[in-house]
């Protein structure tokens, strides 16, 4: 028998089975519960860490085609041996190292792999993913993957931290001077981020024209501001022949642009002035300021806008506008987790540049002189914003 003492100090001891069983589980189970988790958080953390092997495996196929591999072989069932005699400029390549980075990329979905029940070497195949790395294809993400992984567009990542303790450009931190003034020194650089802001035009493009339609919102003549080398205008005058489309960039950059029928390249800044139109559209233009250098550009195109009471005119802004939400839940939307990467994207390449809330968007809008919007979402990353002057 125990001391009574003991039984003082120890009184759950007292207690029925019934009642010892519970208190028990349950601290058990917390520890148990929070070792769990505590396991899956230093998963995660390992997963995040190095996520950059991700980005380096999808470069790595891209560089090496393997995706327009598949895709000239029907598209499945393709041996690696095959793959390899068709990497270019390779007589021998190494097949474990291929093998290898195929195994990651069939675990990302990129690619599929069937192994035949007789033993015989793995058949790899195309996914909904890797469909979009076929160069072949009209609406593709090569180049973007290319510009994105270039050690030029890596290296103002590693000054993020820098930029929280002392403000300033992670770009140009990284390389002496901002990306604009980089690439206007650079040809190559400059026409790497032509080739990736064209691809994403096309795959954009196609999601706003399905949502105006017989071209109903856009009429008369159109500017598009910031729009590269003229591949967005002529998608909307191709569609809408009866509008006058204008491209307006950088000199440096519309020197470089095609020729396209119905279509007017102009060199200027959107800081100084902006060709008079109808609708003036902003792509992708207004994420990379800061909120001061967007009002500037905003009542600049609120200048340009040619409107009456009989035509109307009005800005369509393309961009992305995040959830207004702080917590890490999720709203459905298929891109929201890209937009708030994207929102750092801009911290490491732009001067100032950021992704914007609805409530960013109206202060902005309003400040530039457009009171009314109407924010329409499309079948992609970003949404349409459509603003009117009056």
């Amino acid at each position: 028998m125990l001391p009574r003492h003991n039984a003082r100090l120890h009184p759950i001891f007292h207690l029925s089975p019934d009642r010892q069983s519970p208190r028990r589980e349950t601290m058990e189970g917390a520890k148990e519960g929070d070792a769990a988790a505590m396991l899956r958080g230093q998963a995660e953390i390992w997963r995040y860490m190095l996520g950059f092997a991700d980005s380096m495996a999808l470069n790595c196929a891209v560089e090496l085609r393997i995706a327009d591999i598949i895709h000239s072989h029907g598209g499945h069932r393709v041996t690696l041996a095959q793959i390899a005699r068709s990497i270019e400029g390779s007589p021998s390549p190494y097949l474990p190292y291929l093998s290898r980075v195929m195994r990651l990329l069939v675990r990302r979905n990129i690619f599929s792999v069937h192994r035949p029940s007789d033993g015989g070497d793995p058949l790899y195949g195309l996914t909904d993913l890797s469909r979009w790395l076929v160069r072949d294809s009209e609406m593709n993400l090569v180049p973007m993957v290319i510009m994105q992984n270039h050690p030029v567009q890596l290296a103002p990542w590693h000054c993020l931290g820098q930029c929280v303790r002392e403000g300033g450009i992670a770009f140009q931190k990284a390389h002496g001077v901002e990306m604009w003034e980089f690439a206007g020194d650079n040809p190559k650089l400059n026409k790497m981020f032509n080739d990736a802001m064209a691809c994403t035009a096309k795959i954009i493009m196609k999601a706003v024209l399905e949502v105006y339609g017989d071209g109903v919102g856009l009429v008369g003549s159109v500017v598009d501001v910031g729009g590269g080398t003229g591949g967005v205008i002529a998608e909307i005058v191709r569609a809408y022949p009866h509008i006058r489309g204008i491209n307006f960039d950088l000199p440096h950059v519309v020197a470089t642009a095609p020729a396209y029928d119905g279509v007017e390249h102009m060199g200027g800044s959107m800081f100084e002035a902006i060709p008079t139109a109808d609708a003036v559209f902003l792509k992708w233009v207004l994420h990379d300021w800061g909120d001061e250098d967007c009002v500037k550009i905003l009542k600049n195109c609120r200048k340009s806008i040619a409107s009456s009471d009989q035509k109307p005119g009005k800005l369509i802004i393309v961009d992305v506008v995040l959830h207004d939400r702080g917590d890490g839940g999720g709203s459905g939307d298929l891109f929201e987790d890209i937009g708030v990467t994207f929102d750092l994207l801009m911290m490491a390449h732009q001067s100032g540049g950021k992704e914007r809330t609805e409530a960013e968007w109206k202060v902005l809008l309003e400040q530039g002189g457009f009171p009314r919007y109407n924010i329409i979402k499309i079948q992609a990353l970003p949404s349409i914003i459509e603003a009117f002057p009056q």
